[in-house]
């Protein structure tokens, strides 16, 4: 087509292969049909920009119409959606080229010819009219789209089926808007709801509430005015000091889906290489989906204030908990989610989006450590994921990260307060794993680190169990775990020296002897503890051996191999094991008392007997034998 008018109806073949292209946009682009009303409106958004930056040099292009402005009309009964724009409007020239190929755009050409502006007023431009405009196939059998360039007098009229052709015709002038575009959807039978008010508007509002331009929504054959739905400022495009708190918690509870208020909110913009916006929120309750398996995070990505996607990974997984979104005008609207999201700019957004929120946490926990403490609560199991996934800000996160301990009296406690009470000849940080608090502090093999002072930290989250194990030091302290080896707590001593046990008599060591050879297909080893202080027994895991807690949770998910032999400790000072080693020296007796001593010490460890029915017989012999 050589002229910008045309004097017949003219049918002509799509210039690309639009069966492939619609079954793209319908199978692979998009799996969320909604978001053939944001393309739309983006196209819409970025005709008025055009004609905002044309009327700077042509004033006159405004005429009388100087106010932006998008409009839907919804027409239920005739299953109708109508979308129109004040903006730069197409000639037919220009339906022709941007309608009708796919391999160019009028977005692409008009910013192709910014592309020398240096002050950056043709960057705003938002959207690639001619793949997105084909999203709205995907909900229309039909697409009419009558449009008036902003100056001219003739209008032209464009319509398709998606089928492979198209018809561009001359259209009445006063049929069509003074100035731009009007894209008539005849909606397919399962999308009749995309022309109902409560519908649209909720879309609306969620995808393109912030684009830089108005949209009024209006019912056809109701007398109301056209309803105002969007406003065109984009709450992160203003400044800070001119957002309440109030403004803050509204957008956070329409961004975030949740009815509580945010219990920190970050927004700034980032300047140098790359520029963004980013408004962000911890949530004061925690999320329903924290522990999703996929664990998706849900930050909003949006470029030139339009809604892109919220799965771009904006985020590392530990901080899914963070709702809000990014704002940038460094990337291109790509068609696929996936190669947005191997750009190198999102890379670096990532990066400095990740460091910032962790670094408003570390200022958060230092200022405040009350609200820190609540955010903690809610979050911190989320965010010790960090400490298995993320080594390169793993010290970070441990300068984050807060443990109850055997010290802390329910309160939450540093790694730095704990480095900053260690005693005399500690040279490592001490934990303790399990699935309830109350009962990892009552474990017998913290006694001995309780009667030396020592803190240990109390771990009750599954993430513990492997985080612990990747060789993690706070200050050149290794983290060592109470049920783990040798416990190497005789440099250290007793808070009350009175209190140490005497050397095992000679019937104890005996005994001892005896057990770890009856025992030997069972443990590894049977010996004296200096863990134990009230507790008979306990077992532990071999110096190299995986934690206890971590074998079993491995083991429970059918994810272990054998588990490994573990360790039978004795306290040689109790009265229970001074009075079982003066048993008679008949080997069946001490035998019997040997597996129940290690039943015992499993029970403990909230594991049932080896042999529950053996259990049994061994108990009754030996009450038996005890009561003649």
């Amino acid at each position: 087509m050589t002229t910008d008018t045309v004097t017949a109806p003219e049918t002509r073949a799509f210039e690309a292969d639009v069966s492939k292209l619609l079954h793209m946009m319908v199978h692979s682009v998009y799996s969320d049909r909604d978001v053939f009303l944001r393309e739309l409106i983006s196209n819409a958004a970025d005709a008025c920009e055009k004609l905002r930056y044309e009327a700077i040099s042509n004033p006159a292009l405004l005429s009388d119409d100087p106010q932006s402005r998008i409009s839907l009309t919804l027409d239920k009964q005739a299953g109708r959606l109508v979308i129109e724009d004040n903006g730069i409007g197409m000639t037919a020239a220009d339906m022709a080229e941007t309608l009708g190929t796919i391999a160019r755009s009028g977005t692409k050409a008009f910013m192709d010819k910014l592309a020398a502006d240096k002050n950056g007023e043709g960057q705003q431009l938002i959207g690639q009219f001619g793949v997105g405009f084909y999203s709205a196939f995907m909900v229309a059998g039909k697409v009419e789209v009558v449009s008036r360039r902003a100056g001219e007098a003739d209008a032209a009229a464009w319509s398709s089926d998606g089928l492979g052709t198209y018809t561009i015709a001359p259209a009445v002038p006063e049929a069509a808007p003074a100035r731009g575009t009007r894209v008539t959807l005849d909606l397919l039978d399962d999308a009749k709801p995309y022309a109902e008010l409560y519908t649209v508007e909720r879309i609306v509002k969620a995808q393109s509430g912030h684009v830089p331009v108005p949209i009024l929504i209006h019912e056809a054959g109701s007398t109301d005015e056209p309803r105002q739905v969007a406003d065109g400022v984009a709450l992160w495009t203003k400044a800070r000091s001119d957002i309440s708190e109030d403004d803050y918690a509204d957008f956070y509870r329409s961004v975030a889906g949740q009815f509580d208020k945010p219990a920190l909110t970050l927004h700034y913009r980032a300047e140098g290489r790359h520029e963004y916006s980013v408004l962000t929120f911890i949530p004061e309750t925690k999320p329903f989906d924290l522990f999703d398996p996929d664990r998706k995070g849900r930050i909003k990505l949006y470029v030139r204030r339009v809604f892109i996607t919220d799965e771009a990974e904006i985020l590392p997984r530990y901080l899914r908990f963070v709702r809000g979104l990014v704002d940038t005008a460094d990337l291109p609207l790509n068609m696929s989610r996936e190669m947005i999201q191997d750009s190198p700019v999102l890379s670096a957004i990532q990066k400095g989006v990740s460091n910032r929120i962790l670094s408003e946490l570390g200022k958060l926990a230092t200022n405040d450590p009350e609200r820190y403490a609540a955010i903690w609560e809610n979050f911190g199991a989320v965010i010790k994921e960090g400490l298995y996934e993320d080594y390169e800000r793993r010290d970070q996160l441990l300068g984050l990260a807060r443990f109850k301990s055997t010290a802390s009296n329910g309160m939450w406690r540093s790694l730095k307060d704990y480095v900053g009470s260690l005693k005399e000849n500690q040279t490592a940080i001490y934990y303790a794993t399990g699935n309830d608090l109350d009962r990892i502090a009552q474990s017998p093999q913290i006694e001995g680190f309780k009667a030396r002072g020592i803190e240990v930290l109390l771990l009750p989250d599954q993430v513990d169990s492997f985080w612990t194990t990747m060789g993690v030091d706070y200050e050149g302290k290794p983290f060592k775990s109470v049920t783990q080896g040798a416990a190497d707590l005789s440099l250290i001593p007793l808070a009350d020296e009175n209190s140490g046990a005497a050397a095992p008599s000679e019937e104890t060591s005996s005994f001892i002897a005896f057990a770890k050879e009856a025992l030997a297909n069972q443990v590894s080893d049977v010996r004296i503890s200096d863990r134990l202080t009230s507790s008979a027994v306990c077992i532990v895991a071999v110096e190299n051996a995986m934690d206890l807690q971590l074998e079993k949770m491995l083991a429970s998910a059918g994810r272990a191999p054998e588990r490994a032999k573990p360790v039978l400790e004795v306290n040689a000072g109790h009265a229970l094991i001074a009075r079982l080693s003066q048993v008679s020296d008949d080997d069946d007796s001490r035998r019997d008392i040997a597996f129940l001593l290690l039943d015992e010490a499993r029970i403990a460890e909230g594991d049932p007997p080896a042999d529950p029915r053996a259990f049994a017989e061994r108990l009754e012999r030996l009450m038996t034998r005890a009561l003649g």
